[in-house]
């Protein structure tokens, strides 16, 4: 049984050999042909000519006899001249070129005949002679000579004229013959090519077809199928190995669908088991497998598309989530939905975390939703506590610090230098629990919403004059370089103008406290999409990485710092006024080379819209 290559072989083989034997006799019978042409050109051609131009010579020397006869002598004996030498070349031409039998003695006879004529011919032109004797001299024998020569030379010419026919007819016969074995060779090529081409179907096309028709199949899941295969060649052995793939894939299957199933089963009972509210969603959208909490608090059933249920910020968060690639958060000022469960208020704090494949793509999404209401109502009593005792502290403190003042202006009596001492440095404790106080009471108001912001429109520039004009002496004085970065074109930004100076200062200070001498302070702004974002960067010592997560919490204090820091309430502040203005703040850092806090304000041009919108 012939391989595929064999079949292969044989096929292109003979066409090969077609191609080769059409090649080979085109050349052979382009051979003859060009040498049929070159005896005509090279062996009969040159006596043709020749003969020719003795017969013009030979005429035009009678033409000079006639002309002498009649008294013209000198130009008959020049003419006579000329063309006895032209006569003479191409006698030469014929002596040289003989090719045919017969010609030499004809040739030769010419010669004999020409050597006559040139006797003949003194008598005929003599000028010693009467003009009787000379005319009596060309009739009697200059012009017989001039017959004899003539048909010689015409007899040469005829037998080259007729061999040069014969080899124009031989070449048109070889012609002929060589069209017809091109004709026979080109038809047996095509007959062997078609035969070729439709052997090669069924022997190759045909097979592979239906291995591509069984491929499709699997593609679509149908693993049932047998690809038939009668050959034994490489495209029958291709067809046992697919069938044999196809065994081994129903039998993977099967297992696989039991796994399948087990791992589903061993999944669900074991997302069961989870407290928290998390469900599996796939690129469409669909709901694979969800908690219990899931299913009966906000209807996550499996099979269930997630932008039919009404929770539009879970949709956003599952879309952001497959875009970004990255786990998303929500946007909110505390990323906290309230919603009801049986008539209970209860707060859930949403996080949608992408799951990748191998290639970093997402393939799907895990919503996880934290309840956080007691986290929240522990917060509030925190929040209430704090605010309880912050006013409950102002009080008392307020009297401390009056007294210390009254003792240290000494009304009451005259104090020793180390009373002085000891009441400067009572009058600086209870400065800074005051300003603890006072930063606890702004943090509690601000989240509790009872703090009034006076928003109004303000150009960003105006904002970081008012802002930076007190800390430049300062800068200065330290020796560390205030630089701004500040376009001259940025949009006006919707703000407290109070409470972002707040955030300013707060934020230069702690730049100025961590840079040292010749260091330098950088104030940035530029406008963003639908917002204006400003930079405070500083070349300082920086924030250990391990912190950054902590920096805006309360009371948190970045440990082994060498400057002296406050009781950690700053930043809080900061990120509370700003997320009360709908923005965010972050900070970058790296240790030993400084920091970069960032916050946005919202453009009017975006608020009004979003007002209108409302």
């Amino acid at each position: 049984m012939l391989g595929l290559r064999q079949k292969i072989s044989l096929g292109f083989g003979g066409l090969l050999t077609i191609i080769l034997f059409i090649g080979i006799q085109s050349i052979i019978q382009l051979s003859r042909l060009g040498d049929s042409i070159d005896v005509i050109l090279r062996e009969n051609y040159r006596s043709v000519i020749a003969c020719q131009e003795m017969k013009e010579a030979l005429e035009r020397i009678d033409s000079g006899v006639l002309f002498s006869l009649q008294g013209y002598t000198q130009k008959g004996h020049e003419q006579i001249r000329i063309n006895e030498q032209a006569f003479e070349k191409a006698l030469q031409v014929e002596l040289n070129n003989i090719t045919l039998p017969g010609e030499g003695e004809k040739a030769t006879l010419l010669q004999k005949n020409f050597k006559q004529y040139k006797m003949a011919l003194k008598d005929a032109v003599s000028s010693s002679l009467s003009i009787i004797h000379r005319r009596q001299a060309y009739f009697n024998e200059l012009f017989p000579l001039f017959d004899r020569i003539k048909g010689t030379a015409n007899e040469i010419l005829q037998m080259n004229q007729q061999n040069m026919h014969e080899a124009n007819e031989r070449a048109r016969r070889s012609a002929a013959t060589a069209k017809r074995e091109m004709v026979f060779l080109l038809l047996a090529g095509m007959i062997i090519a078609v035969g070729f081409l439709f052997f090669f179907g069924k022997w190759v096309l045909r097979p592979i077809n239906r291995l591509i028709q069984s491929t499709d199949e699997i593609r679509k899941g149908n693993l049932d199928l047998v690809v038939q295969s009668t050959s034994r060649d490489e495209i029958g052995h291709l067809s046992q190995a697919f069938n044999a793939m196809a065994t081994s894939l129903r039998e993977f299957r099967r297992s696989d669908q039991a796994n399948l199933i087990r791992i589903q089963q061993a999944t669900q009972q074991a997302f069961n088991s989870l407290p928290e509210a998390v469900a599996v969603i796939d690129l469409e959208g669909k709901v694979e497998v969800a908690t219990e909490t899931a299913r009966n608090s906000f209807g996550l059933q499996p099979n269930t598309l997630i932008n039919n249920l009404p929770f539009g910020w879970m949709a956003e968060l599952y879309q952001e989530a497959i875009r970004q690639g990255r786990t998303v958060n929500p946007k909110n000022s505390q990323g906290v939905f309230q919603h009801f469960i049986g008539g209970e208020e209860r707060y859930f704090q949403p996080e949608a975390v992408p799951i990748l494949d191998r290639n970093r793509q997402p393939a799907g999404v895990v919503m996880v939703l934290q309840d956080v209401t007691q986290l929240r109502q522990q917060d509030e009593l925190k929040r209430g506590m704090i605010s309880t005792v912050s006013h409950q502290l102002k009080t008392p403190l307020t009297s401390i610090r009056m007294v210390i003042h009254l003792l240290l202006e000494e009304k009451v009596g005259p104090l020793t230098e180390k009373q002085v001492e000891l009441l400067l440095a009572a009058r600086e404790d209870s400065d800074r629990l005051h300003n603890i106080l006072n930063n606890l009471l702004d943090i509690s108001r601000i989240e509790s919403g009872k703090t009034k912001m006076d928003f109004r429109a303000v150009s960003p520039n105006s904002l970081q004059l008012e802002a930076l004009e007190p800390f430049r002496r300062a800068a200065h004085d330290q020796g560390v370089i205030l630089t701004i970065e500040v376009p001259g074109d940025l949009p006006e930004v919707w703000a407290d103008p109070t409470r972002i100076y707040y955030v300013f200062g707060n934020l230069l200070s702690n730049a100025l406290k961590y840079t040292s001498p010749g260091g330098t302070v950088t104030f940035s702004a530029r406008a963003e999409k639908n917002e204006v974002r400003f930079s405070i960067s500083d070349t300082g010592m920086g924030i250990p990485s391990q912190y950054l997560p902590r920096i805006f919490e309360q009371f948190f204090r970045v440990p082994d710092q060498e400057k002296e820091s406050g009781a950690g309430l700053g930043l809080a502040i900061v990120k509370e006024i700003i997320e009360a203005h709908g923005g965010s703040v972050s900070v970058e850092s790296q240790e030993g080379r400084g920091s970069t806090f960032t916050f946005t304000l919202k453009t009017v041009d975006h608020t009004s819209k979003q007002e209108g919108l409302s």
